[in-house]
């Protein structure tokens, strides 16, 4: 990774062409890197953050406590002032959590990619989830706005004795306003590591509207949203967790839903199509449900966002 600018050192050549002259506010400068790093541990009989650093435009909240039966957990809320995510900005963030934390991370709202004329976007996450921690990790929907360029990478290091619930949801543009797959490209990339640096499973997925036919069978067929839920935790529980999740996800009309075990039993991968952004949350929080009740014997609320 760049160190001035945080540029990922694996950009896929489809995003590198974009790579040109900014003709606004030059890369790596003030504004355009966002940078967030934080670090939770438990103590007190809770989970604290223990360290912070951020550089507009990324923030984080003060760590609330919502959950009667879980009264420990953090839940932590990113947030950023600038509203979206313009060309040649560099998001960097790093999660860690330690000595038996839990917590909850989500985002203030969706993440926007506006419209872009040079050059492109990345945001690189680092979560590092050490032994016998639990972290849901549930960032509101990706919204590419038309002739938009996104490269996104998630690096997840998880324990094997640990827990992680990781989603994404990818719309098609600004619905509202009739964008439907305007953008250039969107670039979502994936790994996940043991404590060992051992691969338990990764994704590629690259979405790029004007360059492929999106609307056949095996892509998005007659849907128009994608979401994917990551459950990394306990090989012990990896086979009873899907059945759960299998026998309790009932699909919508307008839903198409698949699971399937990762590799060597590392955690489950569910695959939500749909056409509509509430309904795949929906699914997702009974995944997180599931899991929150099977791994910690607690209930989830759902959380409200202003």
């Amino acid at each position: 990774m760049n160190k001035l600018d945080f540029t990922p050192d694996d950009i896929p050549s489809e995003v590198q062409k974009y790579d040109s002259e900014i003709k606004q506010l030059e890369v790596g400068k003030s504004g355009k890197v966002g940078i967030l790093e934080i670090e939770l541990k438990q103590g007190n009989d809770k989970t604290t953050i223990t360290k912070q650093f951020s550089q507009v435009p990324l923030q984080i909240q003060r760590a609330m406590y919502l959950e009667e039966s879980l009264p420990e957990m953090a839940y932590v809320y990113i947030i950023s002032p600038s509203g979206g995510i313009l060309q040649g900005d560099r998001y960097k963030i790093d999660i860690t959590l330690k000595n038996n934390a839990i917590s909850h991370i989500t985002t203030q709202g969706a993440t926007r990619i506006y419209s872009m004329n040079s050059n492109f976007a990345s945001q690189t996450t680092n979560i590092t989830i050490d032994d016998n921690c639990y972290l849901e990790y549930i960032p509101d929907q990706i919204i590419p706005y038309q002739n938009s360029r996104y490269y996104q990478k998630v690096n997840l290091n998880v324990h094997d004795n640990a827990t992680v619930v990781y989603s994404e949801v990818l719309t098609p543009g600004r619905m509202a306003m009739n964008e439907f797959f305007d953008y250039e490209i969107c670039y979502l990339r994936m790994i996940c590591k043991n404590q060992e640096k051992r691969i338990r499973c990764l994704e590629n997925m690259k979405i790029e509207p004007k360059n492929q036919n999106l609307k056949v069978n095996g892509v998005f067929g007659k849907y128009s949203i994608v979401g994917t839920v990551y459950v990394l935790t306990k090989k012990v529980h990896i086979t009873e967790l899907e059945n759960i999740i299998n026998n309790n996800l009932d699909e919508l009309e307008d839903i198409s839903i698949g699971t399937s075990i990762l590799p060597n039993d590392s955690g489950v991968i569910v695959k939500i199509l749909g056409n509509n952004t509430e309904d795949i949350f929906e699914l997702i929080y009974k995944i997180l449900k599931i899991t929150r009740k099977k791994i910690l014997g607690a209930e989830f609320s759902k959380i409200r966002k202003n």
